[in-house]
């Protein structure tokens, strides 16, 4: 997937603009938002179970190293061959030379954010194998050629009418336009694929260290047909998703479900251990386990590290006003909403996506609805800290602030400089005592108006309260 995180500002203009997309980006309130509040009031212990999780990740990232060996050993033991990736270089890498090794000609994938951030489906087609993305959402993308926009529901952006122009395009078959006519005719085309495939790709939710195994949450039933039907399986995950016992996975699967989809529990949870043995009835010929560092393990140990506690349920960009108003494409990365704003600047340098940490409000929506009690606004924070220590701010705003620091060092010139700040504002407002267009802040009063100071002459906060101190 093209990095273009640095477009933040201008993309984001253009989805404000996006008639479709706002209509789009409605359903989230009603089906993700209403939906996780629901389902978490029917926990009558909710509170101690999202303490309990948030701990059995951070007790997995604190012994990262002896979870990760132990996950490996228990895998290998099972007949699974494990593959350690540091970059997404090397998973595309050993992902093709297994299609080599065993004449892979064509792969299903079940839905995968790190095949995303490894843009793998672009080194397997560069090296001669055909990918068909069997997620409903992320078959309609890959139709579309185009990035998913949300981690749980790729392709949200997209409104009914423009799916149903799409499969009658690609699909060369009559326009349907009922939900389940649309959800048939991908299943029709997708079966072919699911039986004649040779490679199944799939991510992996969790990894569990005590029995080596993988574990996916879908709804749709691809992900069993991925990792069953093809004679081999490949699973690629990050090394944070690796998690002690399969008791500690149930209490994050009473949290996953409800925060990303608004339900109690998935249509399916599927555990993969090992390849075929034999007796067995379906299952791969061959399992490979790849596990990709990519960035994460520079996170361990610093400020940075509860972001890895992230459980991918996507609830902090349902709640967040910012996704909320310019969806997904804006952030210009795999991972969109806060945890993108957190995540793309960690992974791929802050350099390169600098309008991310500030495209917050710091409302803390998205802290108060973090299954795993990640604190996203202070770790949004600290990184514009970093932006400012590295030099990385707008050099108008540095100045600015320099220029403020200055005269809040000096009370009476501070006093005299807001005093005309305020009998110029106030000149600027109209009759109704609103300001619509404020020079050098025309962000702020484009999509909202700034209420003029108080007074025909406009008067500072300190006259105000000399006024009032003085009436007493």
């Amino acid at each position: 997937m093209q990095l273009t995180s640095h477009q933040f500002k201008s993309r984001s203009r253009e989805k404000l603009a996006d008639v479709n997309l706002q209509g789009a980006l409605k359903k989230l309130q009603g089906n993700f938002v209403k939906g996780r509040a629901d389902r978490v009031a029917e926990l009558e212990n909710f509170p101690a179970i999202r303490d309990a999780a948030a701990d059995i990740r951070a007790r997995a990232l604190d012994h990262l190293d002896l979870y990760l060996e132990e996950f490996e050993r228990n895998a290998t033991a099972r007949g699974a061959v494990v593959h350690w990736a540091e970059t997404t270089a090397e998973v595309n890498r050993i992902v093709c030379e297994l299609a080599a090794t065993y004449g892979v000609k064509k792969a299903v994938k079940s839905k995968s954010m790190v095949s995303e951030e490894c843009a793998l489906n672009d080194a397997l087609e560069a090296a001669g194998v055909q990918v068909v993305e069997t997620d409903l959402g992320e078959y309609i993308l890959q139709l579309a050629k185009e990035p998913p926009s949300h981690i749980v529901a790729p392709v949200v952006h997209k409104s009914k009418d423009e799916v149903s122009d799409l499969f009658a395009e690609k699909h060369q078959l009559p326009r349907k336009t009922g939900i389940p006519e649309l959800c048939k005719e991908a299943r029709g085309m997708l079966r072919e694929h699911f039986v004649s495939a040779d490679m199944g790709i799939s991510g992996a939710n969790f990894i569990i260290a005590e029995t080596g195994s993988t574990l996916i949450v879908t709804n749709e039933g691809n992900g069993r047909m991925v990792t069953t039907l093809p004679r081999v399986h490949v699973a690629i995950t990050g090394i944070e998703k690796v998690v002690p016992t399969l008791e500690d996975v149930t209490t994050l699967l009473r949290l996953l479900p409800r925060h990303g989809t608004g339900q109690t529990i998935t249509n399916y949870i599927s555990v993969t251990t090992g390849p075929r043995r034999e007796g067995d009835t379906d299952g791969p010929e061959h399992f490979h386990i790849i596990l990709l560092d990519g960035g994460r393990t520079k996170l361990l140990g610093t400020d940075m590290q509860d972001m890895l506690r992230c459980i991918r349920c996507g609830a902090c960009m349902n709640h967040c006003p910012v996704y909320q108003s310019v969806g997904g494409h804006a952030y210009g990365w795999v991972y969109p909403g806060p945890m993108g704003s957190i995540l793309t600047p960690t992974y791929v340098g802050l350099e390169n996506a600098l309008d991310l940490p500030n495209a917050s409000t710091l409302c803390n929506q998205c802290g108060v609805v973090c299954p795993v009690k990640i604190p996203l606004p202070d770790l949004m924070r600290k990184l514009r800290e970093r932006q400012f220590e590295q030099g990385l701010k707008p050099r108008a705003e540095t100045w600015g602030l320099a220029v403020w620091r200055w005269a809040a060092q000096r009370p009476k010139i501070y006093a005299m400089l807001a005093t005309v700040a305020a009998r110029v504002l106030a000149s600027m407002g109209s009759s109704d005592r609103l300001i619509h267009k404020l020079p050098f802040g025309s962000g702020w009063t484009h999509g909202r108006d700034m209420p003029a100071p108080t007074g025909p002459q406009g008067k500072t906060f300190r006259e105000l309260y000399q006024e009032r101190r003085s009436a007493k």
